[in-house]
């Protein structure tokens, strides 16, 4: 169980990304008071884990409903997963984020805690998959149970995060993030490639 809790959380914070989402929350709540700050914050990450849970519990039987085998749903999430790890040891990610965060600036929007922060930047398509493909892979109602501690693990991490942006950011500095960035990148396609094996197995069986 251990190892399953230690697996779940390392590739739900990858995806996740607390300290990514940081400094975009940071930037967005720059003209907020910190009252109106902490309130998206909670909102936002709410919202966010409203979605993950709907996706964890419910996505397999939309799954079946569909007529898509889990195993090409752990395949497809895989690719995707990988493709995302890529933008991030080249830092693609991050630029889309600054790029989002510049567009809603630019609209000069009050409450950025649906969006763009609850969805896509926490609950986005890569969370999604991860999640689903987390709880598809649990037996039983223990191992699905772990998972949804990892994912509660990281969403409360989140909120600190967002909760302790700006100071943060100045803790960590541009470099550090960067570096801690492509680390989880790497970390990420790892990962993305087991779920990948993974579904090919079954798919042979």
């Amino acid at each position: 169980m251990v190892e399953l809790f230690v697996s779940s959380f390392i590739t739900l914070f990858v995806i996740i990304d607390p300290p990514g989402c940081a400094p975009i929350f940071a930037g967005l709540t720059a003209g907020a008071t910190a009252t109106h700050r902490r309130a998206m914050a909670i909102r936002a990450v709410m919202v966010a884990a409203g979605i993950l849970l709907v996706f964890a519990l419910a996505g397999e039987p939309l799954l079946h409903a569909l007529g898509i085998e889990l195993a090409s749903f752990r395949i497809a999430g895989g690719v995707m997963l990988f493709l995302i790890a890529l933008e991030m040891v080249f830092e693609k990610r991050t630029q889309r984020r600054e790029d989002r965060a510049a567009k809603i600036t630019e609209e000069e929007a009050d409450d950025v805690s649906i969006f763009p922060m609850a969805m896509p930047m926490i609950a986005g398509p890569g969370s999604i998959a991860s999640v689903m493909l987390l709880t598809a892979r649990s037996h039983g109602i223990e191992q699905t149970a772990v998972v949804m501690a990892a994912l509660a693990a990281n969403l409360l991490l989140m909120l600190i995060s967002l909760l302790a942006a700006g100071p943060l950011m100045r803790v960590l500095g541009a470099k550090i993030e960067a570096v801690i960035t492509r680390l989880l990148g790497v970390l990420l396609a790892a990962l993305a490639v087991q779920f990948v094996i993974d579904g090919v197995m079954e798919q042979l069986r």
